[in-house]
């Protein structure tokens, strides 16, 4: 661009005159013809150079104008990208990245693995001595089989209710993602819409996994109860797999009285915490944000609302299996989301 207005003026400076022509040139004495030539060129290069200084001037002024926004919207980029380095936030080339999110006390807000609007007040006044007293067959064998589960889990764990709350977690989170992941493959295979299902027991999965975060909080596992870990986790997504793919109103059957002998669990655990064999330590900060409990909240404030949250999911899991018991599939019912 340059180049083309510096021609440009040269075209136009030399069309206005100071320069002979070939023609008159050739028709002079060689020797003359040698000092016009000098004499010209030497006008050329003097004009030459006027032009790109002032071609180098505009641009100047142009850079300093116009383009002086541009340039400290660059700068200030740069200074937002050496900050988010500082904080340890990963840059993307895709231009994808976390807004900034505060509290409701204008503070930072300190997790990624859920936001604010994920957290929520439980209901504490949902009724914990409900029981869904078993009838038919399945109702039984479904009872029987937690209860028969519950026998290994007291004679390992006893009276150590954290650990015992920590693998009872990372089992009740199972069940939740594999009926929404087979509704999910079940909707796409026949066109049909889900009742809201998939997102109810997605949502009941990811607070079940929540409880697991902050009881990781409280209770250190120690190597080989990662290991029991690995080991129930596997044969139980499996077993509750095929189950859930032979029949759906048994496996949410079994979910319903595992929820309720999770609340059993969690009463014993406030028992101890009220005689004192259990120390009732201050709230993690992850439990104090997501079921926005007060800054002074403790461990027996977090295991209440823990309990609350099992009853609400014994509950949609029994409502499932009797939607199922009726003859009716789960898409028929509204389903209960944002009930945790």
């Amino acid at each position: 661009m340059k180049r083309f207005v510096a021609g440009s003026l040269a075209r136009g400076l030399i069309s206005r005159g100071g320069y002979m022509s070939t023609a008159e040139m050739m028709a002079r004495p060689a020797s003359m013809q040698r000092v016009m030539m000098n004499k010209q060129q030497s006008q050329r290069y003097y004009y030459w150079s006027r032009m790109m200084s002032s071609v180098a001037e505009k641009s100047t002024e142009v850079g300093n104008g116009g383009g002086v926004e541009a340039i400290k919207e660059e700068e200030k980029q740069k200074i937002e990208k050496n900050g988010d380095e500082e904080k340890g936030m990963v840059n993307s080339y895709w231009g994808l990245s976390r807004p900034s999110i505060k509290r409701p006390d204008g503070t930072d807000w300190p997790w990624n693995c859920f936001m604010p609007w994920d957290s929520y007040e439980a209901d504490l006044s949902i009724d914990l001595t409900k029981h869904h007293v078993p009838k038919k067959f399945l109702d039984k064998f479904a009872y029987r089989t937690v209860k028969l589960l519950r026998i290994p889990t007291d004679l390992f764990f006893k009276r150590r209710y954290g650990c015992r709350a920590m693998m009872l977690e990372t089992v009740a989170a199972v069940p939740g993602m594999v009926g929404g992941m087979l509704l999910h493959l079940r909707s796409l295979r026949k066109f049909q819409q889900s009742g809201g299902w998939i997102k109810a027991l997605l949502e009941e999965a990811e607070n079940e996994r929540m409880h697991l975060m902050t009881m990781v909080e409280l209770v250190q596992p120690k190597w080989y109860e990662r290991l029991l870990v690995l080991t129930v986790q596997g044969v139980f997504f499996n077993g509750f797999f095929a189950v859930y793919l032979l029949s759906p109103k048994l496996a949410h059957r079994i979910v319903g009285y595992l929820e309720e002998e999770a609340i059993h669990s969690y009463t014993e655990y406030l028992k101890d915490i009220d005689s004192g064999a259990i120390e009732n330590v201050p709230a993690p900060a992850i439990a104090i944000d997501y079921w926005k409990l007060p800054k002074d909240a403790t461990l027996k404030d977090v295991i209440i609302v823990i309990r609350a949250d099992e009853a609400h999911h014994r509950d949609v899991n029994h409502f499932a299996a009797d939607i199922q018991f009726q003859g009716k599939e789960l898409r028929e019912a509204p389903a209960p989301l944002g009930y945790h």
